[in-house]
Formats: C-alpha cells, sequence, structure tokens
C-alpha cells in the first residue's frame, strides 16, 4: 500500500524534529545557535480549535479489486495551539497541532486515535493571499478494533490524511478529505484501507 512507507517516513520525521528541537535547547545551554527551523513549543492551553463531524465512505478502491465497503462516521477534536515548530515563524503551515478523536464504521469498527496536523490556507499558500479554503494534511496512530469489518492484521493502526475545507462567514468549515489507515508492516498482515469522507467543522 502506498501509505506504508510514507507512515514511516513521517513518523520517522517527527522524532527527528523532536530531537533537533531538544538540540536546539541544548545549543542554547552551551552558547551556539539553535536551528530557527525547529522549535518545541512550551504553552500547552487547548482553549480553541475545531470540532469536527465527518461521514463518509470506507475501504474506497480505485483499482477494481474487492473491498468491504462500510459507511464511516468520524469525530475529531482539532485543538489550535501548537505543539512544535518545523519552519520559519512566519509561516503558519509548519507549525504542528495536536487532535483526538474517534472513528466508527456499520461493521462495528472503531478507531481510536490522537495524532498531529499542519494546516494553511490555500490562497495564502499559493499566491499569499488568504482566501476561504484551507488544506489540513494530518498523521495519527491509535487503537483499531475491526469489529465485523475488514481485517487490518494489527490493533495498532496509522492514518494519514488531505483535507481541503471551505470556510463560511461564521467561521463554521465544510471539508473533504482522503484518508489512508495502516499498521506499517508491524502486524501479521498489513491491507490497509483508504476512506473518503465529508465534514462539517465547528469552531470551540
Amino acid at each position: 500500500m502506498y501509505g506504508t512507507f510514507k507512515e514511516m517516513r513521517i513518523a520517522k520525521a517527527i522524532l527527528y524534529t523532536i530531537w533537533e528541537s531538544s538540540s536546539g535547547n541544548a545549543c542554547c545551554r552551551y552558547g551556539l545557535s539553535p536551528s530557527p527551523f525547529f522549535k518545541l513549543k512550551a504553552s500547552f492551553g487547548f482553549s480553541q480549535g475545531y470540532n469536527v463531524f465527518g461521514i463518509g465512505f470506507y475501504d474506497v478502491k480505485f483499482d477494481g479489486s474487492s473491498s468491504k465497503n462500510a459507511t464511516d462516521i468520524r469525530y475529531e477534536r482539532r485543538f489550535d495551539n501548537t505543539i512544535i515548530d518545523i519552519g520559519p515563524e512566519q509561516d503558519n503551515f509548519f507549525y504542528l497541532k495536536p487532535f483526538a478523536g474517534i472513528e466508527l464504521t456499520s461493521d462495528s469498527a472503531f478507531y481510536l486515535i490522537s495524532g498531529i496536523y499542519l494546516e494553511d490556507n490555500i490562497g495564502d499558500l499559493v499566491t499569499g493571499k488568504d482566501n476561504n479554503w484551507n488544506f489540513t494534511p494530518s498523521f495519527g496512530v491509535g487503537y483499531y478494533d475491526d469489529g465485523n469489518g475488514k481485517k487490518l492484521g494489527n490493533k495498532v493502526e496509522f492514518r494519514t490524511t488531505l483535507e481541503f475545507s471551505y470556510q463560511l462567514v461564521n467561521k463554521d468549515r465544510i471539508g473533504i478529505s482522503f484518508g489512508h489507515i495502516s499498521n506499517a508492516n508491524i502486524g501479521d498482515k498489513n491491507p490497509g484501507v483508504e476512506i473518503i469522507s465529508i465534514s462539517y467543522q465547528k469552531p470551540f
């Protein structure tokens, strides 16, 4: 599956980022200059962000192969608080922020997940001028129970998601996302699963 190596690279990048952040702090203690691209934030107040309510199609196939389709229902709480800054201070896209959530299917499978996400305004990212569109990739890990659905080969599963959303006048958002869940080959088998969903997002 395409996500297997990508997930491992992302996990490695996260660990490297944390290591670099710690190294930067160590440099300060010894009078050296820390990297401007890796900063571990000390503030962990989670007072604002978005509640995300999603519904979609579980086990989507694009190659005509057999699948175990089900309805996917998802809730996430995304916190608008940076925990790690991996880029230039002026570029919001490089701020890593935490999220946690639960995902259920009509086949009684459930997935408890937490992870990190990046977010940026697409207009600002492309042209330098804000618009109503946002791009939100995320990476998470959690406990997965197959229920009566597709067997994914392990209780620990990773999920990568790419999301595009449109922000309304009242700050609510409507989003569409594509996600991939697999175990990065740490289980007995690793069939993976793809999910397409739409979401309604409300700020808190």
